[in-house]
């Protein structure tokens, strides 16, 4: 990758990907359209890094206000803000656990039987990616797809939820690349679980903000790869809903407050390469671009 592409994913990493970005230049981009709020504003939240601190803020405009207290709690705007361009888009919380959902749209099942529950598994932490940070392939991986999806953003601890507690402990949602090596989850090379295929280092992107107050049942989730959009679906047509998926979760194990759950990929998947850029492109929360680059 030459010097302008370096420079120009930089300056797009921070200050175009949030809600109406501009594209990477030759790229096919969709016409956006606001997500209707559930109640009152949509709200974006990110995590930057800036002055040698990582912080909470609220965007505004292209200023992020710094806030204090935990985002997840108490937290309340202070009166310094930092300016967007100046910062460093980092993944937008910093859960425990990393959970997922698959088989989550029938465009996706491949012959399949309709699943009769949400089908769960884990990702690791040291998965998530910041947005323009680059997705590496590792060694020896052959088959390195990508998997566009909204991403459920945790707020409350819940365990045994009710679906109005369900719906309650969702503070936002957010952009995710569910990366996933085929050879190694059901392929000639697959191991016992999925550790490698779907948890290896930089194999779950996410961000560039969290929304909140977007009606997250009706929004157009898009992957574009170089440009070319290669999966484009609403979340209307999830087989489990948001709160059905974290109901069925916290009936089995404690979740967290800033805990976040992949919700599932729709259409079909393809392999991505060094040299590639992946583009998540969710309506009402923004774009998560990574570049593809070898391990």
């Amino acid at each position: 990758m030459g010097h302008n592409r370096r420079t120009f994913l930089q300056s797009v990493s921070a200050s175009s990907l949030i809600a109406g970005a501009v594209p990477q230049a030759g790229a096919v981009q969709a016409t956006p359209s606001a997500a209707k709020p559930r109640s009152g504003q949509v709200r974006h939240f990110v995590r930057i890094a800036h002055g040698g601190a990582n912080r909470y803020g609220l965007l505004e405009g292209e200023q992020v206000r710094i806030l204090a207290g935990g985002l997840f709690g108490d937290h309340r705007p202070t009166g310094q803000t930092v300016a967007l361009r100046d910062a460093k888009l980092l993944f937008p919380c910093e859960p425990r656990q990393v959970i997922a959902c698959g088989l989550n749209y029938r465009s996706h099942l491949d012959g399949a039987p309709v699943p009769t529950r949400p089908e769960i598994f884990f990702k690791s932490i040291s998965c998530l990616q910041n947005p323009g940070d680059p997705i590496l392939i590792p060694p020896g991986a052959k088959n390195v797809h990508f998997e566009a999806e909204l991403v459920i953003v945790v707020g409350k601890p819940v365990r045994n939820a009710t679906r109005a507690q369900a719906e309650a402990a969702i503070f936002g949602v957010t952009c995710g690349n569910d990366v996933s090596e085929r050879d190694w989850q059901g392929g000639p090379d697959k191991d016992l679980q999925w550790w490698r295929a779907k948890g290896a280092a930089t194999f779950g992107p996410l961000g560039p903000s969290i929304a909140r107050g977007v009606n997250y049942g009706n929004l157009l989730v898009q992957m574009r790869l170089n440009g070319k959009v290669m999966q484009k679906q609403y979340t209307s047509d999830l087989i489990f809903d948001l709160p059905s998926i974290l109901m069925h979760v916290s009936k089995y194990m404690d979740v967290y407050p800033g805990d976040v759950i992949y919700t599932g990929t729709p259409g079909s998947t393809s392999a991505m390469k060094p040299g590639d850029i992946a583009e998540v492109d969710i309506e009402g929360i923004g774009i998560l671009r990574n570049p593809v680059k070898a391990g």
